[in-house]
Order: C-alpha cells, then sequence, then structure tokens
C-alpha cells in the first residue's frame, strides 16, 4: 500500500536524484514545496525551466551565461593573456570570491576520468586548445583539484598546450591557513615543502 500519492512520491524521487541529497532530505523538500501557496511553487518551477532554457556555455570560455558571451569574457578590464582552467562553472565562483585574480577562465565541465569513461573528448579540451593557439595567451593556469583525475586532466592539457610556447602552471599545494601541521598528510606536507617560497 501507498502511503503517499504517486505525484509526491515522484517528487521526492526527483529531489533524490539530486547530488548530495538523500531519501530523507528529498522527502522533506518535497513537503515543503507542496506547504508553499500555490503563487510560490509555480514562481519556484518557473525558475527551474527558465533556467534550463536561457542558461547555456559562453562561447569562448565554456562558462554559464545567459548571453552569447559570459560577464567576465566581456570584461576590457581583465588580462586576456592568462587564462585559469577550471572543471565546472563553480571553481570560477569560488576562485572569483576571493577577487585577486584578474584574468580569464576556461571550464572543462569535468575531467578525464577513464574508470568513469570520460576521455578528452568528453570535456572541452578542444576550445582550450583552439584559444591558445590564437597566439595571445602567456599563461595558462591549471586549477584542477589535487586529486588523481584533476592531475591527469592537468598532465594531458600540458602537453596539448606546449608546442604553442605559453607557460603552463598549477595552483599551489600545501598545508591550509589555519591548519595544524600535525594533523596534515604526507602526501600535503611534501607537496607544501616542494611549492615553499621565500618570505
Amino acid at each position: 500500500m501507498n502511503l503517499f500519492p504517486s505525484a509526491l512520491d515522484e517528487l521526492v524521487e526527483k529531489f533524490a536524484s539530486l547530488p548530495g541529497i538523500g531519501f530523507k532530505s528529498a522527502q522533506r523538500l518535497a513537503f515543503y514545496i507542496l506547504s508553499l501557496p500555490e503563487e510560490e511553487a509555480r514562481s519556484f518551477a518557473g525558475a527551474i525551466i527558465t533556467a534550463r532554457e536561457n542558461v547555456r556555455p559562453c562561447r569562448v570560455c565554456q562558462n554559464l551565461t545567459d548571453a552569447e558571451e559570459c560577464a567576465i569574457c566581456r570584461s576590457t578590464t581583465r588580462d586576456e593573456g592568462v587564462i585559469c582552467v577550471v572543471a565546472s562553472p563553480k571553481d570560477v565562483a569560488a576562485i572569483e570570491r576571493g577577487h585577486e585574480y584578474n584574468g580569464k577562465y576556461h571550464v572543462l565541465h569535468g575531467v578525464i576520468s577513464p574508470m568513469n569513461h570520460i576521455g578528452p573528448d568528453d570535456i572541452k579540451v578542444k576550445e582550450l586548445v583552439d584559444r591558445v593557439a590564437g597566439g595571445t595567451v602567456r599563461e595558462v593556469i591549471m586549477a584542477m583539484n589535487p586529486d588523481t583525475e584533476g592531475e591527469t586532466t592537468a598532465k594531458y592539457i600540458s602537453r596539448l598546450l606546449k608546442p604553442f610556447g605559453v607557460l603552463v602552471t598549477r595552483l599551489a599545494y600545501g598545508i591550509p591557513v589555519g591548519a595544524s601541521l600535525e594533523f596534515a598528510d604526507d602526501a600535503t606536507l611534501m607537496r607544501a615543502l616542494e611549492g615553499r617560497q621565500e618570505i
């Protein structure tokens, strides 16, 4: 016997299919949506549909935008000679929160992951190579997660870009600000020592 109507069960299933949402959280979200006034619920559903219809990759950097080019690519105050390569649009948001980087971006929309059957042709590598081939780029910063897939992707792209004579760098690895050395793992300590800087 079904405890709830099938429409409610389907709503719970849809929420549960989202990353990081378990069954109990999905159920809470579904009940919350049902408790909204009809106008708010329709507005919520409309926002999802509007975003799905209007948000698309920027034709230059592949970041998400609702125009032909994103605001960062359209900006005339940012350094076009430096491209920061990230795996997802969320990474752009994270770097922008720091208010320190003033170059452009390139969003790969994934990383090379043979275990998940994701190869170079499944992410936006060709578009990056085409941008670098244009001749205006001086440096490409690889800003991938420091895991196996991120390292593999960074090394693969680095080899592709070598013939163009651009400087390819990666983000420094090491001890996070405010962390204690005694809790750092061996790999983190090794990377921190390798990336040490003069003060």
